[in-house]
């Protein structure tokens, strides 16, 4: 019998995270690094990377780089492989919600919302996926929202970036699982991070999202940790093409 305890053990893997500078990014990162695996944390402020890595011993490095930039997406290819060889993990934890009412949307911040939250995930996985083909495994995991599902005020360039990522995660799964790569999302309800702080900021909304929720409360980053070791391991090798929301409940409501 399989030990139920290994499948989620990640050693020997090398795993890459977008994001790692801050939020769930960062919890993403830490999460994997703990469970075995060697990680590279990619994004655009390198103070923080830094710092991230000096706490993370030689199975961390970084590559400071901006995602949605396509331009750049062979030597950014390259810059993830360097430190420890090709990653058998993806985590696509990079986002933005530039919370303009449907009135103000503008085509800058539109397209700035579905090129980081959208495009990026798809073109870097495209672009790492050969290697997972060649070995016969590997591992994607795209973040979703609640807004994959539901509409938020000022949410609606965000909103349509995250019901494409839902989309988008089994349209994966059904050109790469044949393969052996599964892809899958996590959507989260809500959690404290930089990217909700203006959120968590206004306290009458944020005992409503509380009481919205089956558990009545809001997220903890550290309820993310075992969902996103299910996806990124042995553990979901029979799952795939799924958004499992995150939410306590949140959408059962």
């Amino acid at each position: 019998m399989t030990d139920p305890i290994g499948l989620f053990d990640l050693t020997g893997k090398i795993a890459c995270v977008t994001g790692a500078s801050s939020g769930l990014g960062l919890r993403a990162a830490d999460t994997l690094l703990a469970a075995g695996a060697q990680v590279v944390g990619v994004a655009r402020r390198e103070a923080r990377l830094a710092q991230w890595q000096s706490a993370s011993g030689d199975n961390g490095a970084f590559v400071v780089a901006d995602v949605a930039d396509r331009d750049n997406l062979d030597e950014l290819k390259a810059a993830i492989i360097r430190p420890f060889g090709a990653p058998d993990i993806i985590v696509h934890a990079a986002g933005v919600n530039l919370r303009q009412p449907a009135d103000e949307v503008t085509a800058d911040g539109w397209d700035t919302t579905i090129a980081l939250n959208l495009s990026a995930p798809f073109f870097l996985s495209q672009a790492l996926v050969p290697s997972m083909q060649a070995r016969g495994w590997g591992r994607i995991v795209n973040f979703a929202s609640l807004q994959a599902l539901r509409a938020f005020p000022g949410g609606i360039a965000y909103g349509a970036s995250k019901g494409g990522i839902a989309q988008l995660t089994r349209a994966m799964a059904e050109a790469w699982s044949q393969h052996g790569i599964t892809a899958n999302a996590i959507g989260p309800g809500f959690f404290p991070t930089e990217l909700t702080a203006p959120v968590f900021a206004d306290g009458e909304r944020t005992a409503s999202n509380a009481a919205q929720t089956c558990m009545n409360r809001n997220g903890e980053l550290r309820d993310l940790d075992g969902p996103l070791l299910f996806l990124c391991s042995e553990a979901s090798s029979y799952v795939t093409g799924q958004v499992l929301m995150v939410d306590g409940g949140f959408t059962a409501k």
